[in-house]
């Protein structure tokens, strides 16, 4: 089964764009994949264009190969363009794979460990009586999780301000939803290292799943002094394009939670290496998750068959987004992914419908601080 073709799909998916890639061969299969570097779908289409030629008229079994070419084939090492041009394409050759030997790609990475994947969703309010009501809602239709955002001021961040804010977000939501509930805060790579500090200490007597992104990822260094001053579990990575991003936080078990994006990080391949790594480390995978139904799918297929497993991240139940373009997504109930029984990623993509959602430019949002400073979105 030789790849004939490799096309990338920039999509509008209504609030926000998406970044898809079909892969054909021969054989009439075709897997289909997703990048997550959000707001820059048109390089990653474009990388895609330089990849084909890599690509067409290879064997589509040989993924560890061509990921090999791909990664290392330009003598540069891939960056974070490269790699979710290259993620979206590994995880298309995953499910192709699953679809010609007829079975789910979890059976591919050596079969099930777990019958379901809890998941966590987005909770969104101005007060902590908004947050603490929306949670208990969340909870009464069956989720384990919740997870919030420190919080803004529109376009605005003051950094202690939002730390007292988070603070008592935390503790309505954790008095609404009791002690059987995992909370989890994402940060979101906006604190330094001394608000980081007061936020996770002032946060440990309500008990977090875990403090997500609490710094900047450029220098995974800072994660040294943060870990010897709290308690409370950290969690990152969404930002990783390699397994090397990864070495400081795991090797020197400055994390508890590795929030690999396999749209961004190279794809199922380069996350089941991850995944390795970690568990010789106790860290959990929570796979970050913003994006669209092939990125929950393929996050469940790994989830799936990964023991050191702790929460899936997903803020998009499937079927409630782009129905059009994916008729067929993977099964949810009661805050949890459910095993596919199709093969491959068990979904199926409509490319005349991705065709007439064209993508929008545009900027992620950006924040600044009082003085009219730019700071972390």
């Amino acid at each position: 089964m030789l790849i004939t073709d490799v096309k990338p799909y920039p999509v509008w998916g209504g609030n926000r764009n998406f970044f898809f890639v079909k892969v054909e061969t021969d054989a009439g299969l075709y897997g289909i994949g997703e990048g997550g570097l959000t707001w820059r779908e048109n390089a990653c289409a474009e990388a895609v264009h330089h990849l084909k030629s890599l690509l067409v008229g290879q064997p589509a079994s040989r993924i560890e190969h061509l990921w090999q070419v791909m990664f290392r084939g330009g003598f540069f090492p891939a960056d974070k363009v490269i790699s979710s041009a290259i993620g979206a394409i590994d995880i298309a050759l995953w499910d192709l794979r699953g679809k010609a030997l007829g079975v789910p790609v979890y059976e591919l990475l050596g079969g099930r460990v777990r019958d379901r994947v809890v998941c966590y969703p987005h909770v969104t309010g101005d007060t902590p009586e908004e947050l603490a009501e929306r949670s208990r809602a969340l909870v009464d239709a069956g989720w384990k999780f919740i997870r919030f955002g420190v919080p803004t001021e529109g376009s605005l961040f003051e950094p202690s301000r939002a730390v007292r804010r988070s603070v008592e977000q935390f503790a309505a939501i954790r008095a609404a939803v009791g002690d059987d509930i995992e909370i989890c805060i994402d940060a979101h790579t906006r604190l330094d290292p001394p608000d980081a500090i007061r936020l996770c200490r002032e946060l440990e007597q309500y008990r977090p799943y875990f403090v997500e992104d609490p710094l900047r990822s450029e220098n995974m260094h800072s994660f040294h002094a943060l870990a010897r001053q709290t308690g409370v579990p950290l969690a990152a990575g969404e930002q990783f394009a390699t397994k090397w991003d990864f070495r400081e936080l795991i090797e020197e078990d400055l994390i508890q939670y590795c929030r690999i994006d396999l749209c961004i990080c190279g794809g199922i391949t380069e996350a089941r290496k991850v995944a390795g790594w970690c568990e010789t480390h106790y860290v959990a995978l929570a796979p970050h998750n913003p994006l669209g139904p092939v990125s929950t799918a393929a996050c469940l297929h790994l989830d799936l068959a990964t023991s050191n497993f702790g929460v899936q991240e997903l803020p998009r139940v499937p079927g409630s987004i782009l129905p059009d373009v994916f008729p067929v997504q993977v099964p949810f109930a009661d805050g949890h992914l459910l095993p596919p029984d199709r093969p491959g990623l068990g979904i199926e993509f409509n490319e005349e419908a991705a065709q007439d959602c064209r993508v929008r430019l545009g900027h992620a949002p950006r924040l600044h601080r009082a003085d009219g400073s730019f700071t972390n979105w």
